[in-house]
């Protein structure tokens, strides 16, 4: 699925009104999406009301017990919890794109036309000269308890963000509730990205996170660290936490009695954020990764599914009247180094090598067909968005890495390794041996892992290939329990290169990994690149600071550059979604493959539930 990142807390004190001279308020709108919102589609919805049954489904409303089948892995208990705090492991869903049906957000966004649509909140706006944010949250929400959504929520949200480390406080200094619907973001760091945080930030209930929200504010507001022991150890009793019974704002909520190991319900909350505008009275999800839900998409019980399945299962889909949708997700899988137990990797001759000797086409169509396309400008972010951020003359600055032996063999002699027979040894005479941990359950990731790892033992590497679970796979990267691994680079979360940097550079490594107590691949960020020494970090969260287009870019193509000859992680390749959807049985109809809307990323503003949302999406 998609990652996301998170960030240990910073701000430069630089303030927006320096910017102005160079960027117009109405630009600054642009850039952040506002100028468009409420235009059309979810904006024209009103508050929330309750759900009217409505039998003949006019519109999207109610109409019965119809369901909406879809699938997502998710953890059942006693393992996963209902503490969906973001960066805290091991909740019900993580990560999934349903999330959005049950702690909604105050915006999605539509990716091709640039431009957010307002959820719970109504309306946002920037006071450069403050440096503030302000959003206004509808009136007459409330949670599935009854009780009003107010500001707090939002407040007690972040002050949980910062306790978690999450990216937003790289930008902010303060976050305060003016009244019971308006929330006032002090901006430490002017950014562009900064309205994505906010907006996109799934509103959970203080009633439910209070005592921790108060805390982390009382440690937030007296400047301690989150690295001091009183710091260390409210993150980790909080990651201990587990609510019992969900508190939702959601047009559904959870069935804990329905969860077994094969499905779960989401029932309707007719209290719940537009939920008189959704025609499904229920979502079944099906559990698991690609392995097990396969032969549920096979059997005609899922609508639609988001995870990368085998080009067979593809063709098969096909010839049972699905339709194959493939958005592009802006990410893919990379081959990730553990620089801590292998200090040969720290050498960027060795990777650079394994770069050559990856033929990535072959990689990408084994494993995923028409929807694995080989990393043209291996940049750390996605091939479509590359040419909005770099000019020409500096694309042309970026190494492909195609597959040449010869220059593979150049660099790992030049870095001192040598040939024993057929196998490479190390500069210290051990043989180049490693595992390559993959999970097994990704239908596509699995290939990927087996054939890279085929294509290095042709070569003379020793690679083993050890398949985990997937919910044991990421812990186990976090915490450096391996030697090489496959996760992903890029990020669904925003077509700013930015989040596809924090992915790269700080979830595994040890900038995030430190909310689980490891390292990750222990990558250092202060590096020395053919155009001179570089601190990623500082390049990266610069990238996406102040509002001016020209000074990101030029830290993003710095960025893109110096990712393209260090290789910290080695892309193999993009993938798109070959996502099926099932049309006439019980969904009427999804986009068409020319709506703009399939350019959104689908774990991030994910098109079947933004159009649930709207009543695009409408029972059979």
């Amino acid at each position: 699925m998609s990652p996301t990142g998170t960030n240990d807390s910073g701000s430069n004190g630089s303030g927006i009104s320096a910017r102005s001279s160079a960027i117009s308020r109405r630009h600054v709108l642009q850039l952040f999406g506002i100028a468009g919102v409420g235009a059309a589609g979810i904006g024209s919805l009103t508050a929330c009301s309750p759900s009217t049954p409505n039998s003949d489904n006019e519109g999207g409303g109610s109409s019965g017990n119809k369901e909406f089948h879809g699938a997502y892995p998710y953890q059942l208990p006693p393992k996963g919890h209902f503490n969906l705090a973001a960066g805290v492991l091991d909740g019900v869903q993580q990560l999934s794109p349903y999330l959005d049906l049950i702690y909604p957000s105050g915006a999605m966004y539509y990716w091709a036309d640039k431009k957010y649509e307002y959820m719970m909140a109504e309306s946002s706006s920037l006071d450069e000269a403050n440096k503030t944010y302000t959003m206004k949250l509808r009136s007459g929400l409330t949670w599935s308890d009854g009780s009003p959504v107010t500001a707090k929520d939002v407040v007690s949200t972040f002050n949980l963000h910062w306790l978690m480390r999450q990216q937003s406080w790289t930008f902010l200094s303060d976050v305060k509730a003016q009244d019971d619907t308006t929330v006032v973001f002090t901006i430490g760091t002017p950014s562009t990205v900064l309205e994505r945080y906010i907006l996109r930030a799934p509103i959970l209930p203080e009633s439910v996170y209070k005592e921790w929200s108060s805390k982390a504010e009382a440690l937030r507001k007296a400047k301690a660290s989150l690295d001091s022991g009183e710091g260390k150890k409210l993150n980790g009793d909080f990651q201990k936490f587990r609510p019992e019974n969900p508190v939702v704002s959601g047009p559904f909520n959870y069935d804990p009695k329905t969860m077994t190991n094969s499905q779960m319900s989401l029932v309707k909350n007719d209290k719940g954020l537009f939920a008189d505008k959704i025609g499904f009275s229920k979502v079944v999800l099906y559990n698991g990764e690609t392995s097990d839900i396969t032969p549920v998409v096979m059997n005609k019980d899922v609508d639609y599914a988001t995870h990368g399945f085998a080009v067979a299962s593809e063709k098969t889909f096909q010839s049972n009247g699905f339709r194959i949708l493939r958005p592009p997700v802006y990410s893919g899988p990379a081959l990730y180094l553990n620089y801590t137990t292998h200090p040969e990797f720290s050498d960027v001759r060795v990777r650079q090598a394994i770069a050559y000797v990856l033929d990535r086409n072959e990689n990408g169509t084994v494993a995923l067909g028409d929807s694995g396309k080989p990393c043209k400008f291996m940049a750390g972010f996605s091939d479509i968005t590359v040419p909005d951020w770099v000019s020409d003359a500096d694309q042309k600055k970026l190494n492909a890495y195609e597959k040449d032996l010869d220059k593979a063999t150049q660099l790992l002699q030049a870095a001192g390794w040598k040939k024993s027979g057929d196998k490479w040894t190390l500069p210290n005479g051990k043989p180049a041996a490693y595992d390559i941990k993959f999970p097994t359950e990704f239908a596509d990731w699995n290939p990927a892992a087996t054939n890279a790892a085929d294509q290095l033992n042709k070569f003379g590497f020793n690679i083993t290939k050890r398949g985990v679970t997937f919910t044991q796979q990421e812990p186990d990267v976090l915490a450096g329990k391996f030697d090489i691994a496959i996760q992903a680079w890029g990020a669904s979360s925003h077509p700013h290169p930015y989040f596809s940097y924090v992915q790269d550079l700080y979830r595994f490594n040890y900038v995030l990994a430190a909310n689980q107590g490891g390292k990750g691949m222990n990558f250092p960020l202060e590096q020395t690149t053919s155009a001179g020494p570089i601190d990623l970090k500082s390049v990266v969260d610069k990238s996406a600071q102040g509002l001016n287009l020209d000074e990101q870019k030029k830290n993003i193509t710095a960025a893109a550059l110096a990712f393209n000859e260090l290789l910290p992680i080695i892309p193999l390749w993009e993938r798109y979604g070959n996502n099926p959807a099932l049309e006439g049985s019980r969904v009427a109809k999804f986009p068409a493959d020319d709506d703009p809307i399939l350019k959104n990323a689908p774990y991030a503003d994910n098109f079947v539930i933004m159009g649930l949302y709207a009543g695009k999406i409408t029972p059979a």
